[in-house]
């Protein structure tokens, strides 16, 4: 049987639930009460707001933010099987429209 092919925002969704869980589940559940009460964002609508999303995460964890980033970055390249390159300098936001291009080229 053939491989069912996740779609971007699926992966994404999947992506920042890994991502999060190096806070352990409480912790992924306090990031996502915040984006909800702070932000008005749900986590099924991250992928098309992940702006808010990395203003959230700053706002709680400072420059930590970036180390949940890179996660779920790693985790989104693992799901939709494309090899994760470290570009110096890049924002959460540039990787996903990199990844986004990527796979639809894949495609």
């Amino acid at each position: 049987m053939a491989k069912k092919r996740v779609s971007f925002k699926e992966a994404l969704i999947e992506a920042v639930d890994e991502g999060l869980l190096m806070l352990g589940e409480s912790g992924r559940d306090v990031v996502y009460f915040h984006l909800q009460h702070s932000y008005g964002l749900r986590k099924e609508n991250i992928p098309d707001n992940p702006e808010i999303f990395t203003e959230c995460l700053r706002k709680i964890f400072g420059l930590g933010a970036q180390v949940i980033e890179k996660s779920v970055v790693k985790a989104l390249c693992r799901r939709l099987e494309i090899e994760y390159v470290e570009v110096k300098n890049h924002t959460f936001t540039r990787y996903l429209n990199d990844i986004k291009s990527a796979v639809e080229v894949k495609d």
